[in-house]
Parts: structure tokens; sequence; C-alpha cells
């Protein structure tokens, strides 16, 4: 009755404390939504559910209560406005039925799926319940013949069972007829029958399994134990598909009375309420931490959008089981990858893992997982993380923790920068405070302090141009005279000149490397090199940053420092392709892990020279206990010779593995 009031009405937090207690008060608070404190609808979003969930910490019955009043919008959703229906059908989709579905609330996610898939699509839902409705006679007669025998089978056996069978909800339908591509006729698994035994034992449910499998054959792939391994939410179920009579798979489930209850009425149904009490289940409790961290790591290094993203993604994944080496069971979203189970143990084991065993064999770090695997993460304290691992990692925390590294890196170099910075010009005894310093890089066109510390720690060169303008009186005056308009639009003009004769030169030129969108111009006769950093060869996506001293300077698009100079001076990267290529070597490297024991160097360079013909330009060897860890830098012809070379150490016998090398 409370729970819109400190929203809706002049009535504040205080009065209800003052006339229902602080316990009441509390959870009206936890409920209520933040308004008026952020700019954007999504920023609003974030913070209400990230004060949501922060409330359920002391008391469950927010999140219950935030599920009937969205049940109760849903219900009365035709009386708003078109906006305003497909807003909150939008979030009830996205957010609230996933949510509900995690708290086990089965009944509740159902509803609220339907729901919102009838304001928007309303067409796909009245087609779907049209069908559902015309065939109604024909699926209650099925389900009846399907179930007799298993009836009498278990009324035999003198089990105390109920047993039913139900089509499937609407929108379920719905995202199997978009998933599979199917017509509505074309789908067979409509139908669920259930069983619920009222014993305490939960083994009977394998034997009620036994005799099902008996009277119909079953799709083995299909068998899911939910009961040996719950779902985080505490469901715990036999799911089986069986074939019937008429070849027809129809859905079974098999559960004990108390597992129903927790199926149906979720935290509902085995949470009590009483003075002080707090979430006590393990599983689920380690689930909302989860989602709580998703929503309070980031305000400083991610952006709303991010955070959404992540919640939603914790929300909808479905899980896997994997287990470390030792036997400890982990479980993850579903979509996984190594990294992702490195940094699920562990942050500093994410940071510093190279490669990683499933199942007692090295694979790559974007290898999926599967349920049943055994991972080993492989670490070296020399590893840091690849700007391109966010792509490919799914949890929360591995994003998290990848992009909270990189801005920290920033936030280190900027330091660097600044402690730079300073002992130069105490060296040479130059006096200038905060504000002009700011004025004078500001009419160098740094877009801050933080950009100017940023580059010199890039390039100490860009303190010693400041201290000499700061040092040269007439430089001084000429700077201090000059408007930042116009000095900027000197910049300005240099840069572009500079870049429309780089790209008319690209354009007039022929074969080699190509500039622009995928044309297939050179720029022979146009100064250029590759960049150590990072060592691009044919093959690789690359991009090239303009530098007027030295050229186009190509790097790798996976570039930790090509991402500093995105930030810094996006306006001088150009796009560049590869051409057909005359030969020439280029640069590569690769790293190399494994077992330390006589002949293995040896083994390995041959293996190079022979079967590559490739020169090795330099080797660099560390041990440690039984095992190497050696960087090899070769004169590489391109990027598919040097995944062969990768390939052919990798099955060499004692070695772990190997993978390209960065600097």
């Amino acid at each position: 009755m409370l729970h819109d009031v400190v929203e809706d009405t002049k009535f504040t937090l205080n009065d209800i404390r003052a006339e229902f207690g602080d316990e009441v008060a509390e959870i009206v608070n936890g409920a209520t939504k933040i308004e008026g404190m952020f700019e954007n609808y999504e920023m609003k979003q974030v913070e209400s559910y990230k004060k949501m969930l922060l409330s359920m910490t002391s008391d469950i019955r927010v999140i219950l209560i935030k599920f009937a009043d969205r049940l109760h919008n849903l219900r009365t959703l035709e009386f708003l406005s078109t906006s305003k229906q497909l807003r909150l059908a939008q979030e009830t989709l996205e957010i609230y039925a996933p949510l509900a579905h995690r708290f086990g609330l089965s009944s509740v996610k159902t509803e609220l799926e339907d729901l919102s898939f009838k304001f928007l699509d309303r067409k796909a839902y009245d087609e779907i319940a049209k069908k559902l409705k015309e065939k109604k006679r024909e699926r209650e007669k099925f389900i009846k013949k399907f179930i007799e025998p298993i009836n009498e089978r278990l009324k035999a056996e003198g089990y105390k069972f109920e047993i039913n069978g139900r089509a499937k909800h609407l929108h379920s339908i719905y995202k199997k007829l978009i998933s599979r591509n199917k017509t509505f006729d074309e789908l067979y698994d409509l139908f669920a029958v259930r069983i619920i035994i009222d014993t305490k034992n939960k083994n009977d449910c394998f034997s009620v399994y036994g005799i099902c499998s008996e009277i119909y054959i079953p799709v083995p792939e299909r068998f899911k134990d939910y009961i040996s391994l719950p779902k985080q939410n505490n469901y715990q179920s036999i799911h089986t598909t069986l074939v019937s009579k008429e070849g027809r798979m129809v859905e079974v489930q098999i559960r004990t009375k108390e597992m129903h209850e927790i199926a149906e009425k979720g935290i509902a149904a085995h949470w009590k309420y009483k003075e002080n009490t707090s979430l006590h289940d393990a599983n689920l409790e380690t689930w909302m931490r989860r989602i709580r961290e998703s929503m309070e790591l980031s305000s400083k290094d991610e952006t709303s959008s991010q955070v959404l993203e992540s919640f939603k993604l914790n929300l909808y994944q479905n899980e896997i089981y994997c287990f470390t080496p030792k036997g400890e069971l982990k479980i993850i979203p579903a979509g996984s990858t190594a990294i992702d189970f490195a940094f699920e143990i562990h942050t500093e084991i994410g940071l510093r893992c190279i490669g990683a065993k499933v199942n007692g064999k090295i694979v790559n770090l974007d290898s999926l997982l599967k349920s049943g695997d055994q991972i080993e993460i492989l670490t070296s304290k020399n590893q840091t993380p690849k700007l391109d691992w966010e792509k490919f990692v799914v949890t929360h925390k591995a994003k998290s923790d990848i992009r909270k590294y990189f801005n920290t890196e920033r936030r280190r170099l900027i330091q660097n920068g600044k402690d730079i910075w300073e002992r130069k010009i105490k060296k040479h005894k130059i006096h200038l405070n905060d504000e002009g310093l700011s004025r004078v890089i500001h009419k160098l066109k740094y877009k801050d302090t933080g950009q100017f510390y940023f580059s010199i720690s890039q390039d100490e060169y860009k303190a010693n141009e400041v201290i000499n303008i700061l040092s040269d009186r007439t430089k001084m005056q000429s700077l201090e005279q000059k408007p930042v308009i116009a000095e900027e639009a000197k910049l300005n003009e240099n840069i572009s000149v500079n870049f429309e004769k780089f790209v008319k030169e690209a354009r007039t030129s022929k074969n080699g490397i190509i500039l622009g969108n995928g044309s297939t111009q050179n720029i022979n006769g146009l100064k250029y090199d590759f960049a150590k950093c990072c060592n691009p060869i044919p093959g690789d996506e690359v991009i090239g940053f303009i530098s007027y001293e030295k050229g186009i300077r190509i790097h790798r698009k996976i570039c930790k420092n090509m991402l500093n100079l995105f930030l810094k001076e996006p306006e001088r990267i150009i796009p560049i392709n590869w051409n057909e290529t005359d030969g020439n070597d280029f640069t590569g490297g690769i790293k190399i892990i494994g077992e330390d024991r006589p002949g293995i160097l040896n083994q390995i360079t041959k293996t190079i020279s022979k079967n590559f013909n490739s020169n090795i330009r330099s080797v660099d060897i560390k041990t440690r206990s039984s095992m190497f860890e050696g960087t090899l830098i070769l004169s590489i012809q391109n990027l598919k010779q040097l995944n062969q070379i990768i390939e052919k150490i990798n099955s060499q016998e004692g070695v772990f593995s190997v993978e390209r090398f960065e600097q």
C-alpha cells in the first residue's frame, strides 16, 4: 500500500518512518525510484537498479515488492500512453522478467514475459494465442493419452504424485519460432509434462525418470540433471525429452513437491523473514553480489550504457558448470571463455593469464567453455591484458577488470608524465603555477593537463618543447600575444594540409601498402614506417598515425598505443590496408612456455628454420623451476606464416603454449 507514497505524493520518508517505523520506511526507500538527480533516463535506470539491489542485502522484501508492483503495472498497462506502454514493456522484458527468473519466481517471470510481449508485438501475440486456442482440444487429448501409461505405472509402484500437461507460454513459443526460423505447425516441443512427487527422497525423481524411459524413448542429449547440480537460484528438477508413440517430442520435468514450490515461488518459498535476517543462500548470494558489483564498480571507469549492458548480460546468461584442477566447482555464464574463468578465480590470475588447458589440452584464450570442462590457467608475471580481450569476454567481472586495468594504466602514464615534467622544470628553475601551465598548454592545443602529461609519458621531447618556449622570452611573448583561436586555427590548418598531402600522394601511387577504404593505391615515395611496439605484418588489421616528422607510422589496430593515440589526437588517425606484398621480410615475435629440459630450444629453432626457412633474429629465454619462458624474434613474410609457425611449435612435446609476442 505504501510503496509509491514517497514517489507520488508530498509525504516524505520521514513521514513514513514516524507513522510506520524504521523497517517499513527502509523497505519503501529501497523500492522508491531515483528521480531528478541524473540527466538522462539511462543513468536514472542504473541508479534505481543499483539502489534496489543494495537494499536487498538487508531485506529481500524490497525485490518482492518491486516484482508485485511491476506485475500490477503490466496488468493495467492498457491505460497508459503508447510510448509509456512500449518503454515499460521493453524494460520489463529486459530487466524484471530475467530478474524474476534469477530469483526463482517462475510464475511471475512467465506472466511478465507474456504481458510485455502482448504490448511489444500485439500481432504476433494474437496469432500465437489464436493457434494455441484452436489446437487446445487436440493438445489436451494428446497430453491425456501421453500421461496415461505413466500415471498407471507410477500408481502401481506406489508413488504419491501429481502429473499434468500444459502448453508452453506464449513468449517462450515466440522465441522458439524466431530462433529456429520455423512456423507454428513445425514446432513439436510445445508440450511440457510435469511430474511432482510427494516425497522427501530426491532419488525417487531418478527412479521415476527410469520408469518414464522404459515407457517412451528418451532423447539422450536433452537430459538435464538440475538436482545434483542446482541452478544458482536453487532451482532443482530433472528435465528430459521423451518421444511419444506418434513421434512427437514432449518435454518432461520431474521434481519433488518441495522442489516444485521453490521452482514456482522461488525466494518467497524458502526464505523466512525474521528480525535482522539477511540472505543466507550461498549460490544466490554469490550471484547477487556479482550483480551489485556490476552496478557499483563503474561510475568512474564505465559509462551508464556499459553498466546497463553488463547488468542485462548477468541477468540473461544461462549457466555452465566448470571445475578447477583441484575439482572445485565454478558456476559461470554460458559462452564464457578461458579468460572469463581466469578472472572468476581472481583478478590477478586474469590479468596475468597467458594460456589455458581445458581437459589437459592447451586451447586459445577465446575458446568457449562447456559444462563439465576442467580448466587449468597458465600465468606469467610478465603478462598484461590485451585490448582485444574485451571483445570476447562475457562476464562483467572480466570486462570491468580489463577496463579498469587500461584506465589505471592511463592514469599511471599521466602521473609518470607529470613526474617527468616536474623534474624538468625544477632542473631548468622554471616557476609555473597550475593556472599558468593550463594557459600555455591550451595555446599549444592540448585539451587539458592530463593529455599534456600523457603525451610526455609517451615522448619526453614534448616537455622539452614547452620548456624551450617558457625559457625563451621572445617565444613566450609571441605565444602570449597570439589569440588562442588563431593558434588553434593554424595548428588545424597544418594538420589539414599534411593530411590532404598524404592522401593525395597515396592515391596517385601504385603497388605495395595501400591507404584508404579498400583502394589499391600505394604510398611508395611517401615517408612511412612500422611501429616497433606491435610489429605489424601483412595479414594484420592495421591503421596509420600521421607524424609530421616521421611520416605515417603504421600500427596494428589492436595495438595498446593506438588506443592512446585515438584518445589524444583522433584527427591524425588514417585507415591503412595491405596490398599484395612482394615477399619482403617483416619482424614478428612469438612467446613460448614449456618444460625446461635439455635440447628443447634446439628442437624449436630447428623446426622454424627447417620447415619455414625463417631467420631467427634474436632469442631470450628465462627459466623458472621446471618451466621455461622465451621470446623469439623472427623474419616473417605474413600473418599466415606466423600462425603456421605457432601451430607447428604448439604441437611439439614439452611445449605448453605459444602465442604471438607483443612488446
